[in-house]
């Protein structure tokens, strides 16, 4: 689709927005949303007729991209049968779903309880920890981003926690592995790895192994940084889980569905977790769906106890719908392999390339179509770029990064002192080059910030 520009209907859509919309974790009169016009594929376009490239994938959900033809129709054609039903009745949308979601979790996660979306998804898989068990805490790791929701914002552990952090949610925070900015001052990733354990049983033993419900983690974690765990880590984690009677949650709301190269990021690392989260690329957000993928065992905690939740759009026929097409379109179309390939030929070498000509770069690191790039002012002490959870004027050499890479025609995902490489993940190889040297324009610019 070309753009039109309409630059009339586009200032009223923005003066609508400025009126009348809320937006989330901003400062209302801030901020300047772009006016989007429309998208299609790993492009959107603003009114001016302005086009980008996605290397967001929305908030790292349209893992197949905008517009797909297929899930499109796949929504019309349920709208047009059945919109919407009560979620206590088996709908062929839901049931389809379900099937072809448990069909690739890993191990023996075949029930599917359906949310709106990942915060939910978190929200229900502690509530069926900490019942299941019997028990009220709950482990999580700091660097990590779990939802807005009362409950999942409390495991969250970046700055997002901290206005809504009550202290009696039963949450303790521990370090989770990061060779970078290691807290356990390893050098190796065996060190890491293995300090970062020896953290984690110590955190248990003096929290009371007795008291804890469940550990949750991002298989990788995502936008606190995308740091893929030592090798052993989540093994090592679902022993002590193993050992204490702990229910091992991983969130895989933004790893899931083929962002790392294969279907879960689970599948990495061959740990098979007591519940999953999933939501984003289940139906690459076409419309809103998370769930909870449940163990036999943890099912069968609620066989003949009734479970004591539920949402009145559980298993939305409309969003079913779609996921049973974008589950059908990415096999047909070898969407997982497909970000497994690039992700090793195109992307991670191109990033690798960009950081030996860019001092403002320090690491590079991820999988499949899940990467990130640490920004520094000193490459040798790795001095970040920006000051943990800048603003303002503290902020202006990632605003000034972002800048360029917008008027290069790249939306860039830009965290703290960090970019995130996150296109949807049937991006072509033409337009990934295409995106990676709009990134090489723009970290010419972060360059000017290095001491």
């Amino acid at each position: 689709m070309t753009p039109q520009p309409n630059p009339e209907a586009g200032a009223a859509v923005k003066a609508a927005d400025r009126a009348h919309v809320f937006h989330s974790w901003s400062a209302q009169e801030l901020i300047d949303p772009l006016a989007v016009a429309g998208a299609e594929g790993s492009y959107f376009w603003d009114y001016d007729g302005r086009r980008y490239l996605d290397f967001t994938s929305g908030l790292v959900y349209t893992n197949i991209g905008y517009q797909h033809p297929k899930v499109v129709a796949a929504i019309q054609e349920q709208a047009a049968r059945m919109t919407t039903f009560a979620p206590a009745f088996a709908v062929e949308a839901r049931s389809e779903a379900a099937r072809l979601i448990a069909e690739r979790t890993p191990g023996d996660l075949d029930k599917i309880f359906f949310t709106n979306g990942g915060a939910d998804a978190v929200e229900h898989a502690l509530r069926m920890a900490r019942l299941h068990t019997g028990r009220p805490k709950v482990l999580s790791a700091y660097r990590s981003y779990h939802g807005g929701t009362q409950q999942a914002v409390n495991v969250t552990g970046d700055p997002r926690r901290w206005a809504s952090d009550s202290g009696t949610a039963g949450v303790v925070h521990f370090w989770a592995p990061f060779l970078y900015r290691s807290r356990f001052y390893a050098e190796t990733e065996e060190q890491e790895c293995a300090r970062a354990l020896e953290h984690l049983e110590t955190t248990i033993a003096f929290e009371g192994p007795s008291t804890i419900a469940a550990i949750i983690l991002e298989t990788i974690p995502g936008t606190a940084g995308v740091m893929p765990p030592p090798p052993g880590y989540l093994a090592g984690v679902r022993a002590l889980c193993d050992t204490y009677g702990i229910v091992l949650v991983l969130d895989e709301v933004m790893a899931g569905f083929g962002r790392t190269g294969t279907w879960f990021a689970a599948g990495l690392y061959d740990v098979v977790p007591d519940l999953m989260t999933f939501a984003k690329g289940v139906n690459s957000g076409y419309v809103p769906l998370g769930g909870v993928a449940i163990s036999a065992e943890i099912a069968a905690t609620f066989a003949t106890r009734p479970y004591p939740g539920g949402l009145t759009y559980s298993g939305h026929p409309l969003a079913c719908a779609a996921a049973v097409a974008t589950i059908n379109v990415m096999e047909e179309e070898g969407v997982v392999e497909n970000a497994a390939s690039l992700g090793a030929s195109v992307v991670g070498p191109g990033l690798r390339e960009l950081a030996e000509r860019h001092p403002s770069v320090g690491e590079v690191r991820g999988t499949g179509m899940f990467w990130a790039v640490e920004l520094v002012r000193d490459r040798e002490t790795r001095e970040p770029l920006v000051p943990y959870n800048a603003s303002g004027e503290a902020n202006a050499p990632m605003a000034a990064f972002a800048a360029a890479a917008k008027k290069a025609g790249l939306w860039p995902f830009v965290n703290m002192n960090r970019t995130h490489v996150v296109p949807p993940l049937n991006t072509s190889e033409a337009e990934l080059k295409e995106g990676l040297a709009a990134l090489d324009a723009a970290l010419s610019v972060a360059d000017e910030y290095v001491k």
